[in-house]
Protein backbone atom coordinates (compact mmCIF):
# COMPACT_ATOMS: atom_id res chain seq x y z
CA UNK A 1 0.00 0.00 0.00
CA UNK A 2 1.26 3.57 -1.04
CA UNK A 3 -0.10 6.82 0.54
CA UNK A 4 -3.23 8.12 -1.21
CA UNK A 5 -4.05 11.46 -2.37
CA UNK A 6 -8.42 11.81 -2.06
CA UNK A 7 -10.08 14.64 -3.55
CA UNK A 8 -13.43 16.01 -1.50
CA UNK A 9 -15.64 17.64 -3.89
CA UNK A 10 -18.34 19.17 -2.11
CA UNK A 11 -20.78 21.54 -4.31
CA UNK A 12 -23.88 22.68 -4.29
CA UNK A 13 -25.93 20.32 -7.25
CA UNK A 14 -27.88 21.67 -9.69
CA UNK A 15 -31.58 20.61 -9.73
CA UNK A 16 -32.33 18.11 -12.51
CA UNK A 17 -29.92 20.05 -14.73
CA UNK A 18 -27.32 17.79 -15.87
CA UNK A 19 -25.83 20.10 -18.16
CA UNK A 20 -24.91 22.87 -16.02
CA UNK A 21 -24.05 19.83 -12.98
CA UNK A 22 -21.17 18.73 -15.74
CA UNK A 23 -20.33 22.03 -16.21
CA UNK A 24 -19.91 22.93 -12.54
CA UNK A 25 -18.40 20.12 -10.86
CA UNK A 26 -15.94 19.74 -14.05
CA UNK A 27 -14.60 23.07 -13.35
CA UNK A 28 -14.09 21.99 -9.33
CA UNK A 29 -12.46 18.49 -10.15
CA UNK A 30 -10.07 20.58 -12.72
CA UNK A 31 -8.76 22.37 -9.89
CA UNK A 32 -6.94 19.18 -8.94
CA UNK A 33 -6.22 18.17 -12.06
CA UNK A 34 -2.53 16.15 -11.80
CA UNK A 35 -2.31 16.57 -7.70
CA UNK A 36 -4.61 13.60 -6.48
CA UNK A 37 -5.23 9.63 -7.47
CA UNK A 38 -8.77 9.96 -6.29
CA UNK A 39 -12.02 12.29 -6.80
CA UNK A 40 -15.34 11.94 -4.38
CA UNK A 41 -18.30 13.47 -6.27
CA UNK A 42 -21.31 13.32 -3.93
CA UNK A 43 -24.31 11.32 -4.90
CA UNK A 44 -26.74 11.92 -7.60
CA UNK A 45 -24.54 15.08 -8.73
CA UNK A 46 -25.79 15.28 -12.09
CA UNK A 47 -29.26 15.90 -11.07
CA UNK A 48 -29.99 15.91 -7.50
CA UNK A 49 -31.86 13.57 -4.82
CA UNK A 50 -35.11 13.18 -6.69
CA UNK A 51 -37.41 10.62 -7.80
CA UNK A 52 -38.14 12.48 -10.54
CA UNK A 53 -35.15 11.19 -12.55
CA UNK A 54 -36.66 8.57 -13.32
CA UNK A 55 -37.93 9.97 -16.78
CA UNK A 56 -35.11 11.37 -17.31
CA UNK A 57 -32.29 8.77 -16.08
CA UNK A 58 -29.20 8.09 -18.72
CA UNK A 59 -28.09 4.81 -19.79
CA UNK A 60 -24.70 3.13 -19.06
CA UNK A 61 -24.04 4.67 -22.68
CA UNK A 62 -25.29 7.96 -22.44
CA UNK A 63 -23.71 10.87 -21.60
CA UNK A 64 -22.76 11.21 -17.70
CA UNK A 65 -20.88 7.90 -17.51
CA UNK A 66 -19.45 9.29 -21.25
CA UNK A 67 -18.18 12.14 -18.99
CA UNK A 68 -17.09 10.57 -16.00
CA UNK A 69 -14.66 8.60 -18.23
CA UNK A 70 -13.68 11.49 -20.26
CA UNK A 71 -12.79 13.59 -16.73
CA UNK A 72 -10.75 10.71 -15.29
CA UNK A 73 -8.58 10.58 -18.34
CA UNK A 74 -8.40 14.22 -18.17
CA UNK A 75 -7.11 15.05 -14.73
CA UNK A 76 -5.44 11.71 -14.09
CA UNK A 77 -7.26 10.61 -11.38
CA UNK A 78 -10.02 7.78 -10.24
CA UNK A 79 -13.14 9.80 -10.45
CA UNK A 80 -16.68 8.50 -8.31
CA UNK A 81 -20.15 9.44 -7.75
CA UNK A 82 -23.34 8.09 -8.34
CA UNK A 83 -25.78 8.66 -11.21
CA UNK A 84 -29.33 7.77 -11.74
CA UNK A 85 -29.08 5.30 -14.53
CA UNK A 86 -31.87 3.25 -16.48
CA UNK A 87 -31.47 -0.21 -17.20
CA UNK A 88 -34.97 -1.41 -19.29
CA UNK A 89 -38.00 -0.82 -17.23
CA UNK A 90 -35.61 -0.17 -13.82
CA UNK A 91 -33.47 2.99 -12.80
CA UNK A 92 -30.91 2.37 -10.35
CA UNK A 93 -28.87 5.13 -8.09
CA UNK A 94 -25.51 3.78 -9.42
CA UNK A 95 -22.17 4.87 -7.85
CA UNK A 96 -19.43 5.01 -10.92
CA UNK A 97 -16.30 4.13 -10.34
CA UNK A 98 -14.11 5.62 -13.39
CA UNK A 99 -10.40 5.02 -14.29
CA UNK A 100 -8.13 7.22 -15.61
CA UNK A 101 -6.97 4.50 -18.23
CA UNK A 102 -10.88 4.40 -19.25
CA UNK A 103 -12.23 1.39 -17.39
CA UNK A 104 -15.05 1.71 -14.83
CA UNK A 105 -16.54 -0.38 -12.47
CA UNK A 106 -19.90 0.14 -10.76
CA UNK A 107 -22.01 -0.11 -7.60
CA UNK A 108 -25.98 0.18 -6.85
CA UNK A 109 -27.43 1.38 -4.08
CA UNK A 110 -28.89 -1.66 -1.93
CA UNK A 111 -30.65 0.46 0.68
CA UNK A 112 -33.26 2.75 -0.88
CA UNK A 113 -34.53 5.41 1.36
CA UNK A 114 -38.02 4.64 2.01
CA UNK A 115 -38.50 8.21 3.79
CA UNK A 116 -38.56 9.40 0.52
CA UNK A 117 -40.08 6.45 -1.80
CA UNK A 118 -36.71 5.57 -3.51
CA UNK A 119 -37.46 2.24 -2.50
CA UNK A 120 -40.78 2.70 -5.03
CA UNK A 121 -38.68 4.25 -7.83
CA UNK A 122 -35.75 2.23 -8.12
CA UNK A 123 -33.98 -0.89 -8.13
CA UNK A 124 -31.35 -1.91 -5.21
CA UNK A 125 -27.83 -3.69 -5.62
CA UNK A 126 -27.31 -7.18 -3.79
CA UNK A 127 -23.44 -7.40 -4.73
CA UNK A 128 -20.57 -5.08 -2.51
CA UNK A 129 -17.93 -3.84 -5.01
CA UNK A 130 -14.44 -3.75 -3.44
CA UNK A 131 -11.88 -1.78 -6.20
CA UNK A 132 -8.01 -1.69 -5.66
CA UNK A 133 -5.91 1.43 -5.85
CA UNK A 134 -2.14 1.99 -5.03
CA UNK A 135 -2.77 -1.16 -2.78
CA UNK A 136 -5.46 0.34 -1.44
CA UNK A 137 -8.83 -2.00 -1.24
CA UNK A 138 -11.49 0.29 -1.17
CA UNK A 139 -15.55 -0.33 -0.80
CA UNK A 140 -17.17 2.29 -2.20
CA UNK A 141 -21.40 2.91 -0.84
CA UNK A 142 -24.15 5.16 -1.43
CA UNK A 143 -25.70 7.61 0.99
CA UNK A 144 -28.26 5.60 3.11
CA UNK A 145 -26.41 2.08 3.12
CA UNK A 146 -24.50 3.99 5.89
CA UNK A 147 -26.73 3.28 8.52
CA UNK A 148 -26.42 -0.72 7.98
CA UNK A 149 -23.52 -2.31 9.39
CA UNK A 150 -24.28 -5.68 8.67
CA UNK A 151 -23.66 -4.67 5.07
CA UNK A 152 -21.14 -2.96 5.67
CA UNK A 153 -19.29 -5.54 8.14
CA UNK A 154 -15.32 -5.66 7.60
CA UNK A 155 -13.70 -9.38 7.61
CA UNK A 156 -16.24 -11.32 6.20
CA UNK A 157 -13.92 -13.36 4.19
CA UNK A 158 -11.41 -15.60 6.28
CA UNK A 159 -9.15 -15.41 3.38
CA UNK A 160 -8.54 -11.69 3.41
CA UNK A 161 -5.62 -10.55 4.38
CA UNK A 162 -5.44 -9.80 7.68
CA UNK A 163 -8.72 -10.66 8.48
CA UNK A 164 -10.12 -7.78 6.55
CA UNK A 165 -11.72 -7.36 3.11
CA UNK A 166 -10.95 -3.46 2.71
CA UNK A 167 -9.14 -0.68 3.91
CA UNK A 168 -11.05 2.50 3.48
CA UNK A 169 -14.99 2.73 2.90
CA UNK A 170 -16.12 5.68 0.90
CA UNK A 171 -19.83 7.19 0.98
CA UNK A 172 -21.45 9.59 -1.91
CA UNK A 173 -24.19 11.30 -0.27
CA UNK A 174 -27.15 13.42 -0.41
CA UNK A 175 -27.43 13.50 3.49
CA UNK A 176 -30.15 16.79 4.35
CA UNK A 177 -28.90 19.35 7.24
CA UNK A 178 -31.79 18.26 9.80
CA UNK A 179 -30.40 14.92 9.86
CA UNK A 180 -26.81 16.07 10.42
CA UNK A 181 -25.98 14.63 13.50
CA UNK A 182 -26.28 10.85 12.51
CA UNK A 183 -24.12 11.41 9.57
CA UNK A 184 -21.49 12.62 11.45
CA UNK A 185 -21.95 10.04 14.29
CA UNK A 186 -22.36 6.68 11.85
CA UNK A 187 -19.46 7.99 9.64
CA UNK A 188 -17.22 7.34 12.83
CA UNK A 189 -18.59 4.32 13.95
CA UNK A 190 -18.27 2.92 10.58
CA UNK A 191 -14.38 3.60 10.80
CA UNK A 192 -13.97 2.30 14.13
CA UNK A 193 -16.36 -0.88 14.21
CA UNK A 194 -14.77 -1.99 10.77
CA UNK A 195 -10.64 -0.21 11.69
CA UNK A 196 -10.53 1.24 8.62
CA UNK A 197 -10.35 5.06 7.30
CA UNK A 198 -13.86 6.21 5.98
CA UNK A 199 -14.53 9.28 4.03
CA UNK A 200 -18.24 10.54 3.38
CA UNK A 201 -18.94 13.61 0.67
CA UNK A 202 -22.05 15.61 1.12
CA UNK A 203 -23.41 18.24 -0.80
CA UNK A 204 -24.86 21.95 0.20
CA UNK A 205 -27.21 23.98 -0.27
CA UNK A 206 -31.02 23.98 -1.51
CA UNK A 207 -32.17 21.11 -3.19
CA UNK A 208 -35.32 21.61 -5.72
CA UNK A 209 -37.34 20.13 -2.41
CA UNK A 210 -36.20 23.01 -0.51
CA UNK A 211 -34.43 20.62 1.74
CA UNK A 212 -31.25 22.10 3.18
CA UNK A 213 -28.01 20.60 2.88
CA UNK A 214 -24.25 21.42 5.89
CA UNK A 215 -21.83 19.49 4.00
CA UNK A 216 -20.13 18.22 6.54
CA UNK A 217 -17.86 15.89 4.16
CA UNK A 218 -15.20 14.30 5.93
CA UNK A 219 -12.08 11.67 5.93
CA UNK A 220 -11.85 9.73 9.16
CA UNK A 221 -9.02 7.69 10.60
CA UNK A 222 -9.47 4.19 11.43
CA UNK A 223 -10.39 5.60 15.13
CA UNK A 224 -13.06 7.65 14.13
CA UNK A 225 -10.68 11.11 14.53
CA UNK A 226 -11.46 13.28 11.52
CA UNK A 227 -8.25 14.04 9.06
CA UNK A 228 -10.49 16.55 7.83
CA UNK A 229 -14.29 18.05 8.25
CA UNK A 230 -15.64 20.23 6.26
CA UNK A 231 -18.04 23.07 6.94
CA UNK A 232 -21.66 24.23 4.43
CA UNK A 233 -20.00 25.59 1.84
CA UNK A 234 -18.47 24.85 -1.40
CA UNK A 235 -15.00 23.04 -1.19
CA UNK A 236 -12.26 21.05 -2.48
CA UNK A 237 -9.70 19.72 -0.40
CA UNK A 238 -7.27 16.73 -0.86
CA UNK A 239 -5.66 14.81 2.09
CA UNK A 240 -3.25 12.50 1.67
CA UNK A 241 -3.91 8.90 3.76
CA UNK A 242 -1.24 7.00 5.08
CA UNK A 243 -1.53 2.84 5.60
CA UNK A 244 0.87 2.99 8.47
CA UNK A 245 -1.11 4.25 11.22
CA UNK A 246 -4.21 1.78 9.41
CA UNK A 247 -2.10 -1.58 9.14
CA UNK A 248 -0.13 -0.39 13.40
CA UNK A 249 -3.88 -0.60 14.26
CA UNK A 250 -5.00 -3.61 13.26
CA UNK A 251 -1.73 -4.98 14.32
CA UNK A 252 -2.04 -3.86 18.05
CA UNK A 253 -6.36 -3.90 18.32
CA UNK A 254 -7.52 -6.89 16.42
CA UNK A 255 -11.06 -6.50 17.08
CA UNK A 256 -11.81 -8.46 14.11
CA UNK A 257 -10.49 -11.54 15.45
CA UNK A 258 -13.21 -11.42 17.61
CA UNK A 259 -16.05 -10.45 15.67
CA UNK A 260 -19.17 -12.83 15.37
CA UNK A 261 -19.57 -15.51 12.12
CA UNK A 262 -22.43 -14.98 10.14
CA UNK A 263 -23.55 -15.31 6.29
CA UNK A 264 -25.47 -12.27 4.89
CA UNK A 265 -28.59 -13.56 2.61
CA UNK A 266 -28.34 -11.21 -0.64
CA UNK A 267 -31.92 -10.79 -0.77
Amino acid sequence: MQALRISLVQGATRWHDAVANREYYGELVRRVSGQTDLVVLPETFLSGFSNDTRASADTMDGEGVAWMRALAQEVGAVLCGSLAIREGDKVFNRLIWARPDGSFAQYDKRHLFRMAGEHTRYGGGNERLIVELKGWRILPQVCYDLRFPVWLRNGRREEAAGGMDYDLAIFVANWPAPRRQPWRTLLRARAIENLSYVIGVNRVGVDGNDLPYAGDSAVLDPVGEPLVELGPQEQVVTVTVDPAPLLAHRERFPAWMDADRFTLDPT
